[in-house]
């Protein structure tokens, strides 16, 4: 064997060997996955990021060799030398199944200790194990498959926006605090003390300020970063697809995007999507669905029972319609035999946290209908409910009364959660679709003020803005998301270029003249002299990417994400400092 100061120059990955390659002598690098001593042989399975092929050694190579690989234990690292051969019994659940390596030579470049995690996809790893010991995690092939995913959904789209005549330009990542929505990370500044940047929670303001400068089409593939709760499919540090767009309206950006996709599904998942997407209003996303982010793959659409509840003898209905609520429902179709009375009740207690006080129940039967008010009403208003929902023996019909966001909320979680436990989900259908005609603002009901549903920067409709003086809830946005299978992959709206309009926007989010010079006179400024119509979008890539590959959590495709309480599993961030690195800040910690 060679020295283990040097280096074998691999011909070949180890995923790559195939039948045609018997014959050849091929140089290999990677990780012993596993060793099988078999008496006079011994089996390895050697693995790198493209996948593993199996190597062998025999008793009548130098006794050293067969030895060493005798000594081997997984995740040693080696290279070897060796002839490829066609394998007596080949494995036809691996791409190198038909092949094995012959080994002439090798050398081990480390050692390993026994891993805290196993290096296979269904090892079952409690995932704060996962994170910690992330580098052992992402040598699975699954993991490294995601990476590789990820790079190429990265490469695709710097090549789609080129094509498009998009220039990639950066942005500072240390900028002036701004309020976007949600609270900033901050950085203080050493050479001016008692000041702070700010770490972007969006590239928005200089993007908008690159359309001012003439750049036309920008995008950008950006880090950006809120302090927030964290779940599932959300990280204090995030990347975004970021782009934006001069002299269009949201038929070009929509239009823009929906290339874009298009040429995803079809060269990454080698799937034709077909286009246009649908279009739905928001206010047609609620009724119909309960949610701005509707997804439909299935049925279950909400029906408003207003009308007939308004003066039945149920008083939790009548009195929800009074206080100028709703009645809505949906009908589980054969719903009547799969969801227990158990059931039911625990899907009361989880809409509970949507703000609804209960659910009421009707079950249609070929013998007669039940229902949880059944008491209070007559048999022919009964009918009328059923009839209202076109319910049908076996059916299950729900029902939630209160305040209409509680409603939407509620039943919206319900027809999703129901449908997730028939099995209605089907990740291999693609149900694309974008949302529009926001509200402009929401109000705030402690105060009575305003806030911007998507940023204040949004344009209003142009048909809506003589009502920004009389009625502000009522103005709608130049606003669309992008929705996939009942998840946002993104959003964007056309913005104001009035500097005017741009005012009167902050005075109606409560925000004087001076507050708003002082937080936004840069963009303000440069409103005075000359700004292009211009709209644009903003995609989260690593949800996009956790989409397309299936995945129940955006961690299955970073690198190294942070876990649910913004900490850094590998390195322990953040962490503390020292008292004389805060000196320097001048800062002071109580």
């Amino acid at each position: 064997m060679d020295k283990p100061d040097k280096l074998y120059k691999r011909s070949h990955m180890c995923g790559a060997l195939r039948a045609e390659n018997i014959g050849e002598t091929v140089v290999l690098n990677g990780w012993i996955q596993k060793r099988r001593n078999l008496g006079g042989l011994i089996f390895c399975d050697l693995r790198d990021r493209t996948g593993l092929v199996q190597i062998v050694f025999d008793e009548d190579a130098p006794r050293t060799l067969f030895e060493t690989a005798d000594n081997l234990r997984s995740e040693y690292v080696v290279g070897i030398r060796g002839r490829v051969r066609g394998r007596a019994s080949a494995n036809s659940a691996l791409a190198t199944g038909d092949v094995e390596v012959f080994v002439s030579d090798m050398i081990v470049y480390s050692e390993a200790e026994t891993p805290p995690i196993y290096i296979k996809d269904d090892d079952n790893a409690d995932e704060n194990l996962r994170l910690k010991y992330r580098c052992l995690d992402l040598r699975k092939h699954k993991m490294q498959r995601n990476l590789r995913f990820r790079h190429a959904v990265a490469k695709l789209t710097r090549d789609y926006f080129d094509e498009q005549g998009f220039t990639e330009i950066e942005t500072p990542m240390l900028v002036k605090p701004t309020p976007e929505g949600a609270r900033d990370y901050l950085v203080p500044s050493r050479v001016n003390a008692g000041l702070f940047y700010a770490l972007p929670q969006s590239p928005q303001l200089y993007k908008q300020l690159l359309m001012a400068s003439g750049a036309d089409r920008y995008f950008q593939i950006v880090k950006c970063f809120r302090d927030e709760d964290l779940r599932a499919d959300r990280q204090p540090e995030f990347t975004q697809v970021d782009l934006e767009m001069s002299f269009v309206d949201a038929d070009d950006v929509i239009a823009v995007q929906e290339g874009y996709l298009k040429r995803v599904f079809r060269e990454l998942l080698h799937e034709e999507i077909e286009t246009p997407f649908p279009r739905y209003g928001y206010r047609e996303a609620l009724e119909r669905f309960g949610s701005d982010k509707p997804d439909t793959r299935f049925g279950f659409e909400l029906v408003c029972v207003n009308d007939a509840a308004r003066d039945c003898g149920f008083r939790v209905f009548a009195d929800a319609i009074a206080a100028g609520g709703d009645v809505r429902g949906i009908n589980i179709e054969g719903g009547a035999a799969r969801l227990s009375r158990k059931d039911v009740d625990k899907l009361q207690e989880d809409i509970k946290v949507y703000g609804a006080r209960g659910l009421a129940w009707v079950r249609v039967g070929a013998d007669g209908t039940t229902a949880s008010f059944g008491k209070f009403l007559g048999e022919a208003e009964m009918a009328a409910f059923t009839e209202l929902f076109s319910g049908k023996p076996g059916d299950l019909i729900l029902l939630v009364a209160g305040k209409s966001k509680v409603v939407f909320d509620s039943l919206g979680f319900l027809r999703r959660e129901i449908a997730r436990r028939f099995g209605l989900l089907d990740d291999a259908r693609r149900a694309l679709l974008w949302v529009v005609d926001f509200p402009l603002f929401a109000r705030d009901e402690e105060n009575g003020g305003f806030s911007a549903i998507h940023h204040p920067f949004t344009a209003p409709r142009a048909e809506d803005i003589g009502r920004l003086d009389t009625d502000p809830a009522a103005v709608r946005a130049r606003a669309y998301d992008i929705v996939l299978n009942g998840v946002e992959l993104g959003g964007g709206s056309i913005r104001i270029h009035d500097r005017a309009l741009q005012m009167k926007i902050f005075e109606i989010l409560g925000l004087s003249r001076a507050d708003a010079e002082s937080k936004f006179g840069f963009l303000l400024e440069a409103f005075r002299y000359g700004v292009p119509p211009h709209g644009g979008l903003a995609y989260g890539l690593d949800r996009l990417v956790m989409l397309l590959l299936g995945e129940q959590s955006i961690r299955e495709v970073i690198a190294f994400p942070k876990n649910q309480t913004a900490v850094c599993p590998v390195s322990g961030a953040p962490g503390e400092v020292s008292r004389e690195q805060l000196a320097e800040l001048a800062l002071t910690l109580e």
